[in-house]
């Protein structure tokens, strides 16, 4: 019950805590406001593009890198790779995922992705995150995406290199959507 009223007060925004020299600091917290196209649209938003991709990446590497591990016996020796099919259903289940861990945030005025691998380096002392709604379908639509447009054999190629090159692959150079000139909204995302 102590931990549910905490809670409700710091959601409400009405929790204080000291601050120095005898001040009482207030933290306010509120949900970001969401424009239409951040409520409604069924792509991912222009500005969100850069985190979904590092998202989706972050999600990739980490179900192939967890399916490896299992192929590796103790006293195995060396890397194995997976097979052709095992990787295959592995990155479709990546992208077929609940992605619920997943959700926007505002920090500072802008809104950012925030979950799994996205560390955006924006730490707010107290933040609100929306989660669930469009974004799980978003990530999923985004995810799948991506794996039509580089294929399986490719990103697992990338995968074995290292989760740095899986991202770049992905999100960078020269017209990902982290790329500095990154060209116009593309609707099929």
């Amino acid at each position: 019950m102590r931990l549910s009223l905490l809670l409700l007060l710091l959601l409400l925004g009405a929790w204080t805590i000291p601050g120095g020299l005898g001040d009482r600091a207030t933290l306010t917290a509120t949900a970001p406001q969401l424009d239409d196209e951040e409520k409604y649209s069924s792509h991912m938003p222009a500005h969100l593009r850069c985190d979904a991709c590092r998202a989706v990446a972050y999600q990739m590497w980490q179900h192939l890198a967890e399916a490896e591990a299992k192929l590796h016996t103790l006293g195995s020796g060396g890397r194995r790779e997976l097979s052709e099919s095992a990787y295959t259903d592995i990155l479709d289940r990546s992208c077929t995922q609940s992605w619920q861990g997943y959700g926007v945030q505002e920090v500072n005025q802008v809104k950012r992705l925030t979950g799994p691998g996205l560390g955006n380096g924006l730490k707010p002392s107290i933040s609100v995150m929306v989660t669930g709604g469009p974004w799980p379908n978003r990530l999923s639509k985004t995810c799948l995406y991506y794996l039509g447009e580089f294929g399986e054999d490719q990103i697992y190629e990338a995968h074995q290199q290292g989760q740095e090159v899986l991202e770049s692959l992905l999100c960078g150079e020269p017209q990902g959507p982290c790329s500095e000139e990154t060209p116009a909204p593309r609707e099929e995302l």
